[in-house]
């Protein structure tokens, strides 16, 4: 399949999807925009910001444009969770028809930033570059299967420092409802949101940031969602076949003992102390996945215990789950943890393949930021932020509906296209890396996509030289 004759991301499809998300707006001016605005973060360019955005879209009105886009996007009184939720309407039904949601995918992404007028900045752990840095975090939860994922929720981290300045909270335009809330506490309102709303369920997957709070394991519980979430290394467990001991018998005098305990000799140990502790049959070699250079193997074991964080306070012990540990060959120590609700007969093989599966929410953050934009928003209000983040995923929704109609690939050929280049005539010059289209690839699609709607501009959006039409 040629990835540039596809007749796949056309412009009336595109036009069509935009057109079911316009009644999410509320009012008919602004239709206009949403369909600009979208366009924009779809057409190439080096910013996704509105101002260049403007100049691609309409150069020959980039004022009217401009300030057309910005009153959208930053003032206008049109909901999120609205939009979102259109997005998702038109979005999940291809996904599923690839296969049943098998993830409900919880992490952060951040944003570095300059200065402290942004709303929500602040010094805190930057992800983008890995240590703390001033940043913006925003904390999302996506629909996943094997083959596609969707944002469904995204919200701002405001930290406390911000929650409780009211001079700094009034400037940038943050909601009187919003408290300050752990990325934990506004990733449960998520996923109580999504539940109360009957998405298709599936497991709810996050990083150590969320599974090491014991009061979100539990709420998902209440749920009755089932969960494989990461944990530390440090994270208390009490080895399989062993609890807490139980109350004190009572001595007559007081209140009965209600609480179970521990003892110098009777105590939790640590996850890593468990996984040095198990005999080398306890470890299986296990493949979950084709990546881009090939089967993804690791070391893996798994073994039933109960989580010990502060269970000297409880009346009976936690009740029994799985510890999930990666070990790969020739590594001085395990690498990754995890909590597992899965029940207790779940192959060891499946509970590697589930757990895995959070790699799609890396592809999507990968994929908004790269192709769409996600972090080129350039205003410091709440406002703004929130529907800058909502129109890249409407605009990503689309490529993702899009790529599902592709059939699936062999996962052992990549579907690749090499395109040519002229031979080098410099000698020290670096080779030329020849850069792959693969047909249903995120940026192949956009490529497509923009190719076709350039035809609908009147000059171009990298050198602005005006079309010639005959």
């Amino acid at each position: 399949m040629d990835p540039w004759n596809t007749p796949l991301a056309d412009p009336p499809r595109f036009a069509a999807y935009v057109d079911t998300l316009s009644d999410a707006l509320g009012h008919a001016d602004r239709v206009a925009p949403l369909k600009a605005y979208c366009t924009g973060l779809l057409l190439p360019g080096a910013r996704k910001s509105i101002e260049p955005m403007a100049a691609r879209i309409a150069p020959a009105r980039v004022q009217a444009t401009h300030q057309s886009l910005h009153h959208f996007v930053a003032k206008g009184e049109w909901s999120d969770t609205a939009l979102l939720a259109r997005v998702r309407a038109a979005v999940l039904p291809m996904i599923e028809s690839q296969g049943p949601i098998q993830a409900w995918i919880v992490d952060d992404t951040s944003f570095p930033k300059k200065g402290r007028h942004s709303v929500g900045v602040g010094r805190q752990y930057c992800g983008q570059v890995g240590k703390q840095d001033n940043c913006q975090v925003a904390v999302t939860l996506s629909l996943a299967n094997a083959q596609a994922s969707l944002p469904v929720a995204y919200r701002l981290y405001l930290p406390e420092a911000w929650a409780l300045d009211p001079e700094r909270r009034r400037k940038a335009g943050v909601p009187a409802a919003i408290r300050f809330q752990t990325k934990p506490q506004i990733a449960l309102d998520q996923i109580r949101a999504a539940h109360a709303d009957k998405l298709p369920p599936g497991l709810v997957l996050a990083d150590a940031g969320y599974g090491i709070d014991t009061a979100f394991r539990t709420a998902l519980t209440e749920l009755g969602l089932p969960y494989s979430l990461g944990i530390q290394s440090s994270t208390s467990l009490w080895s399989p076949g062993t609890t807490p001991l139980p109350p004190k018998p009572w001595s007559g005098r007081g209140r009965p003992p209600t609480r179970v305990r521990r003892s110098p000799d009777h105590k939790p140990l640590s996850a890593e102390k468990l996984a040095r502790s198990l005999p080398e049959e306890a470890w299986q070699c296990v493949t979950w996945r084709a990546g881009t250079n090939g089967l993804l193997v690791s070391r893996f074991a798994a073994e039933r215990v109960r989580p010990a964080h502060r269970d000297e306070l409880r009346h009976e012990p936690r009740p029994e789950e799985w510890v999930l540990i990666e070990w790969p060959q020739g590594e001085a120590a395990p690498t990754k943890y995890w909590l597992s609700s899965l029940p207790p007969e779940t192959p060891l093989t499946e509970l590697v393949s589930q757990t895995k599966l959070r790699w799609r929410i890396e592809r999507d953050y990968q994929e908004l930021k790269q192709e769409i934009g996600l972090g080129h928003y350039e205003g410091r209000g709440w406002r703004g932020f929130h529907h800058h983040a909502s129109l890249c995923i409407a605009a990503y929704g689309f490529l993702v509906s899009e790529r599902g109609r592709i059939p699936p690939r062999h996962p052992s050929s990549s579907g690749s296209k090499h395109l040519s280049y002229p031979p080098i005539t410099d000698p020290a010059a670096p080779p030329i890396r020849p850069e792959r289209h693969v047909p249903d690839s995120i940026t192949t699609l956009r490529l497509g996509l923009t190719r076709a709607l350039l035809q609908s501009l009147q000059r171009c959006p990298c050198c602005y030289s005006p079309f010639v039409t005959q």
